[in-house]
């Protein structure tokens, strides 16, 4: 790892990179998704069943099939990396917003708020650590999907996995898939560190 150090810090910086972007659409299209579905029984099914259906598609078979909508690279990675991360940030949506108490609701409706300003006000805010915990088990999952993007020339550690792969019987060839391991866990370690923090930020002291 240290001859080959810059080579493993561009290679992490990438993974960082598609991680992130990956995680932000998932969790802006996830935290949607279950506003817009949790208060009707069906539709809030309807959306944790096709999102968890995501979920169920082998990663390899996935990446194919964008390989041939969408080429090779990062766009099908990042495809793929924002569809596998819905279903934590959608159940977790439905679930914070289903666990706010409705008295708080209806006090907030007595006073003369909208929908709109009960939800941004009241409802998101206390469901917000519920949403959190969702949007980083969705990271730590994508961190270590994003390693098979390598497949189609995808960026990030998984090229070091499999390069080594590639190179079993040669000297080299645990050393890189260790690496690839190795640099994957790291990442997954710092967004988790970076998303437990942020939580503790964005959440209201009351609810800490």
């Amino acid at each position: 790892m240290w001859d080959r150090r810059d080579d493993v810090l561009q290679r992490g910086i990438e993974h960082i990179g598609v991680v992130a972007v990956s995680v932000v659409l998932s969790a802006a299209l996830g935290v949607l998704i279950g506003v817009l579905s949790y208060r009707s029984a069906t539709a809030r099914t309807a959306a944790i069943s096709v999102t968890g259906a995501f979920l169920t598609i082998p990663s390899f078979a996935l990446f194919v099939l964008l390989l041939g909508i969408v080429g090779l690279g990062t766009t099908p990675v990042v495809i793929a990396l924002t569809m596998y991360g819905l279903l934590p940030v959608v159940r977790n949506t439905v679930t914070g917003l289903l666990s706010v108490d409705p008295a708080i609701v209806e006090s907030a409706q007595g006073m003369g708020l909208s929908r709109r300003q009960r939800l941004l006000r009241i409802e998101l805010p206390l469901a917000w650590p519920i949403v959190m915990t969702g949007i980083r088990v969705s990271t730590v999952i994508l961190c270590g999907i994003a390693a098979i993007g390598a497949i189609i020339n995808g960026p990030g550690y998984g090229n070091f996995i499999f390069t080594g792969l590639a190179r079993v019987g040669a000297p080299v060839a645990v050393d890189l898939v260790l690496t690839g391991i190795v640099g994957v866990v790291v990442v997954a370690v710092l967004f988790d560190a970076v998303f437990t923090l942020l939580g503790k930020v964005t959440t209201s002291k009351g609810l800490r």
